[in-house]
This record gives C-alpha cells, structure tokens and sequence, in this order.
C-alpha cells in the first residue's frame, strides 16, 4: 500500500539514501522544525473539564504503537535536525513502557528531554530514575489551589496536595526549577491567577499561564471563556509589579517575567488565542498511534504506522516526514471566519 500526501508547495529536493537530513524538516513558509511533540498515550485518569468529558472512550491500545516504533520515530526525527522532545499524553505516566522509553531516548543525541505530565504517579525514586536516564526537564499540570475546586475541574479523585507533592519530588531528585501549566478559564479559575504567582514566589517554581484554547472535546470553547494573558498579567501586577525577562529562544510560547522585587520564581504568559505565535512555530506532533500533525490545530493528519509496521528503512521514515512537515498550515486561525475546531481533544493529540 502506497502512502500518499497532500501537497500545498513544492517538495522539498530528493536525499540520497541514507544522507543526513538536518535542516530539511521545513515548511513552505520557511520556518524549521525541530522541536518534536510525541504523545506516548491517549489515555488519562482525569477529565478535565477544558480537555475531555467523562464518558471518552479512548482508542484500543492494539491501534497505539509499541516502544520500538515510538523510538524509531524519534530517531528519524533526530536525523532530519530535531533537537528537543517533549513527551505528552493524556497522561504519559499510564504508559506502560514508559521508563524503558526514556532510558532509550537518553541514548539518543538529543540537546533536550521533557515530559508533561499531571503528577498522579510520581515519587522521589521514579524521579531519581528519570534523571539518571537522561530525562532534563519536568511540567506539571495544575489549574487550582483549592482542593474542593481540582475536583471540579479534574473530574478525579486526586488533590492538589498531591501534585505539589510531586513536583517536590522532581525538585528532590535534581529536575532544575520545576514548571506548572495552569489553564486560565474565565469564571472557573480566573481569581486564582495572583495565588499562584505567591506560589511561585514562595517555592521558586516557573508557573506559566495558558489560554483556554479550542481543544475540548464537549466542544463548548468560546471567547467569553478565555481569560487573556494580558487579563491574567494585570490580575498579578495589582499585587506585585513584574518585569519582562529577555526570551533567548525565539521559539518560545511563553513570554516571561519576573517579580520587580527579586523575589524567587518566574511567570510565563501562553496567549495562542490572543497574542498568536504561529510565525515562530517550530514544532511537529505526532499522535500515540502515529498520526503527524503539522499544527496543533490541524485537520489532516498523516499516518506513519503503515511505514512503521511494515519496517520500511528509515531513509523512508525520514522522507515521509519531510513530506508531511512541508504541508504545515501558516496558523491556527482562531478568531477568523471559517475556523473549525479539530475533532480531536488535547488529550489525543498531546499538547
């Protein structure tokens, strides 16, 4: 069975077998990926009211692909110049093979190793591990202080208690200052944006606030709902006055600044619905069961696991994903006429 894609620009000149790629995994509108996402599951014990409802039926795992492949693909990646991996989910620490992958991965040339994750499974000691195999950073998701509150939002049984409990852990085992995503949502959460700068203040963490994007899959996203990162901003400076850090890395989502009194901490302003930052886009998802995604957004997907199933060389896999990396829309479009929410939620394209 031949593979084909849609084509929306030249493609990219022919390699010859076996010829390193790096710098050839580009779009048409000239930017350069090399940053990967890759969701290891779409599995998650939460249902967060911003991502999936509580009746989701999640894909059978005979349709997600095995470690091998996950591995294959990162190493394809690597060759054509990706640099940083993320590793997403749903929730990554339901992967089942999840700490031999990243013992594999640490084996890898890679300038950079992180994974997101809700905080459920982690201790000191898996922690530990996860450094040793060369894992670098870690984000935790966290979008209340107030415990009545996370299980409104979660739709679980955990506590907030417990992810500050592992991101203490990640700080114990030697993770450099751990992150926090909070996700924003007006008259959900919104009065607690300067609580969780006094957290960052009082425990030297990175919190970073994020729009409420269109990826819910009970579809009732609308712009009445998202608290703007200048709104959020503001909320914070009528306690404690900030100012902007220098972003070395232009391929930043996040704008950051710190406390103008030297206090400890950082915060970071993710503004993808008001503030756009497609331009600098340098990233590539690729779903749990092998579906590329060139934009978080994306309504085409191309499927790598019939490459991968049949064990076609990696020159393969390689020109595949230029291919696929070259069909890159220009933006997400939210807020324009004619922009669709993708079908699937956050947690089966992996943020």
């Amino acid at each position: 069975m031949r593979v084909s894609l849609p084509t929306l620009g030249p493609t990219p000149p022919p390699a010859t077998p076996g010829q390193r790629l790096a710098g050839d995994l580009r779009d048409t509108h000239g930017r350069v990926i090399t940053d990967l996402r890759l969701s290891v599951t779409d599995r998650c014990n939460f249902r967060c009211i911003y991502c999936l409802e509580p009746d989701v039926r999640f894909l059978p795992k005979q349709e997600l692909l095995h470690r091998e492949e996950y591995l294959r693909i990162i190493t394809a990646c690597r060759n054509l110049g990706v640099r940083t991996l993320r590793l997403t989910g749903g929730e990554p620490t339901l992967y089942p093979e999840l700490d031999d992958l990243i013992a594999d991965i640490g084996r890898l040339e890679l300038d950079d190793v992180a994974m997101t994750t809700n905080g459920w499974a982690l201790d000191a000691d898996r922690a530990r591990d996860w450094r040793r195999a060369g894992l670098r950073r870690l984000t935790f998701s966290l979008d209340t202080l107030r415990e009545d509150r996370m299980r409104e939002i979660t739709r679980s049984r955990t506590t907030v208690a417990a992810v500050l409990k592992a991101v203490a852990s990640a700080r114990e085992a030697g993770f450099p200052r751990p992150k926090v995503n909070m996700v924003v949502m007006r008259g959900t959460n919104d009065d607690e944006v300067a609580d969780f700068a006094s957290l960052a203040r009082q425990e030297d963490l990175d919190i970073r606030f994020i729009e409420f994007m269109p990826l819910d899959s009970a579809r009732e996203w609308g712009r009445q709902v998202v608290f703007t990162a200048d709104e959020t901003r503001a909320a914070i400076e009528s306690r404690w006055p900030l100012e902007p850090l220098d972003e070395p890395n232009p391929h930043s989502t996040s704008v950051n600044w710190r406390f103008a009194d030297d206090a400890p901490g950082k915060l970071g302003f993710i503004a993808p619905v008001s503030r756009p930052f497609c331009g600098a886009c340098n990233r590539l998802r690729i779903t749990a069961e092998g579906k590329i995604r060139p934009c978080l957004f994306s309504h085409d997907e191309w499927d790598l696991k019939p490459l991968l199933r049949r064990n076609e060389p990696m020159a393969r896999l390689e020109h595949f994903l230029i291919d696929a990396a070259w069909n890159k829309q220009p933006g997400h479009g939210i807020g324009q006429d004619g922009f669709q929410q993708p079908e699937r939620s956050m947690s089966a394209i992996g943020g």
